[in-house]
């Protein structure tokens, strides 16, 4: 009986979703905090389930023009195909300029050679 008690549920338990807050939003609430008299900015917080942390953020971005609706996380890159591209040109080229000095450093040692076989040194 505790063995069946203690099985799984197959049910899908919901993701919690990250709760996004217009710019909007956030000014009226700091409009509401602004006029808040002693003691009642933390029954707004509560209400509202909000940090103090929260509220003086926004405070800060309001005041310097920047509380705006913003995309969150990393931004796409638009020419990403094109970097994409050059980096595997680039490594092509630095693989095609190791075999070139090969090369030249091939060429420099028969070109040593030759002379000195045609000065009459043998190595």
């Amino acid at each position: 009986m505790m063995y069946q008690d203690r099985r799984m549920k197959p049910e899908v338990q919901p993701k919690a979703e990250r709760r996004r807050l217009s710019a909007e939003y956030k000014r009226r609430i700091i409009e509401e905090a602004i006029r808040c008299q002693h003691g009642e900015l933390g029954s707004l917080l509560r209400r509202e389930g909000l940090t103090y942390a929260q509220i003086a953020g926004w405070r800060k971005a309001h005041v310097s023009g920047n509380l705006t609706d913003k995309a969150r996380g990393p931004q796409a890159n638009p020419n990403r195909a094109e970097v994409r591209r050059l980096e595997m040109e680039n490594t092509r080229l630095k693989r095609k300029l190791e075999q070139a000095e090969a090369i030249i450093d091939a060429q420099k040692k028969l070109a040593q050679l030759l002379d000195n076989l045609k000065e009459g040194k043998a190595l």
